[in-house]
């Protein structure tokens, strides 16, 4: 069984569908390891076992709205894209959605996923309260209400238990427009960048670092704010894009301005097509906003050795939030994405000092891409490790919902005898 990207083959001994939480829970409790999967889209092993691995697809798939309370009850294994259609089927919504629909959303919260706008938080900004199945097999509720267990739990890792339901926070829908803007100038963007990127409800820029002009500006507008005919020297493009030159816009959402509503406009592609290009590796280091261009410009030192190995690097932004590892904890943040081609070696060879370029600005990595695990100093980076490494430990004392990614960030549990 492979992930989602064909990068990496699960080292899991054995598969199970269950189709209860019932049923998940007694396999939870008689397993010796154990993780789960969703949708795949992660590319390293941070949903790995050597263990029992569990598939959520099977279990009841269920979107419960609440409009007295604002919020949604949505199954840990549905995507965004079947979650946002029931949504605006009842005229609701949520606050934000990453570039694809297609990912889960119990994956993408504990992950600490997220799309971009400088006063947009991560999708785990949605959450209320979250479902966990526990190493005993018991099945707990945490809500705000829970303090410091819900703040550690909610961008977990899996390392506080198996995610089977959350309650998000809705808004009423709301309508919005896409334009793309082509041939940024570098020096505008560096000089601008705060202003460029707080210029709509969301903004992400694409580009290989090489050249004077980042290549494309998506702007994605709500009705309330003025189109945008040029961006600080980039002009709009003509025609719909796709973020890699080389691609048709067939499979991106609707641009040039069209009015449609929220879910078919965040989002880079549309739901019903695969987005992909291919086989394609992923890594991604957030930090704080206030250090992007000079982070910008240091990676741009490197464009020469990234290009070989890129298809395209996408920048966006994050409001903070108070989640202990969630890479936008009490920071407002600007997150550098890298999309690159199916050459893992070559990728992890550079990424070491990919990551060098970026420490002195605070860069923490997505929990659920590519990086180098000991490259790091997560105490100095996450306020709150500590606490979490001891409180995943309270919980999972023998290192149930462990692998080695896991361990070599967090540690081994004292009681697991590994």
């Amino acid at each position: 069984m492979k992930n989602w990207a064909g990068n990496l083959e699960y080292s899991s001994a054995h598969v199970e569908r269950p189709e209860s939480v019932a049923e998940l829970a007694r396999i939870v409790q008689r397993a010796g390891r154990i993780k789960a999967l969703g949708s795949r889209h992660s590319f390293n092993r941070v949903g790995d076992t050597d263990g029992v691995h569990v598939l959520l697809d099977a279990l009841p798939q269920q979107i419960v709205l609440n409009p007295q309370r604002h919020t949604v009850k949505v199954s840990g294994g549905v995507s965004y894209g079947a979650l946002c259609r029931t949504l605006e089927q009842s005229g609701m919504a949520i606050h934000n959605l990453a570039s694809l629909p297609h990912i889960s959303v119990a994956g993408a919260v504990q992950t600490g996923t997220h799309g971009s706008g400088v006063n947009n938080p991560s999708l785990a900004g949605a959450v209320e309260s979250i479902d966990l199945v526990r190493p005993s097999g018991e099945c707990v509720t945490l809500t705000r209400a829970d303090g410091d267990d819900f703040l550690a739990s909610v961008v977990g890792l899996g390392a506080m238990g198996i995610v089977t339901g959350l309650e998000l926070t809705v808004q009423p829908s709301f309508r919005m427009r896409q334009r793309v803007l082509e041939n940024l100038p570098w020096e505008r963007a560096l000089t601008d960048f705060t202003d460029i990127v707080s210029g709509a409800y969301s903004v992400s820029l694409f580009t290989d670092y090489a050249g004077e002009t980042i290549s494309q500006v998506w702007v994605k507008a709500l009705d309330s704010e003025r189109p945008l005919a040029d961006l600080f020297g980039a002009t709009a493009a003509r025609l719909p894009r796709h973020p890699l030159p080389d691609m048709s816009a067939e499979n991106c959402t609707i641009q040039l301005d069209e009015p449609g509503q929220w879910l078919d406009r965040l989002p880079h592609f549309r739901h019903e097509f695969t987005p992909s290009k291919g086989e394609e590796l992923q890594s991604e280091f957030i930090l704080p906003l206030e250090h992007a261009p000079a982070a910008l410009e240091a990676v741009r030192s490197l464009a020469d050795k990234l290009a070989p190995l890129l298809f395209v690097s996408e920048i966006r932004t994050g409001a903070a939030d108070e989640f202990w590892l969630s890479p936008f904890y009490r920071q407002q943040s600007v997150a550098l994405h890298f999309t690159w081609k199916p050459l893992q070696p070559e990728v992890e060879a550079l990424l070491p000092e990919l990551e060098d370029l970026l420490r002195p600005f605070g860069a923490r990595p997505h929990w659920g891409k590519l990086f180098s695990p000991a490259g790091h100093d997560w105490e100095a980076l996450y306020p709150r490790f500590a606490g979490f490494r001891s409180l995943a430990s309270s919980h999972d004392p023998e290192g149930k919902f462990r692998n080695g990614l896991l361990d070599a960030i967090l540690g081994v549990p004292a009681a697991s005898g590994r």
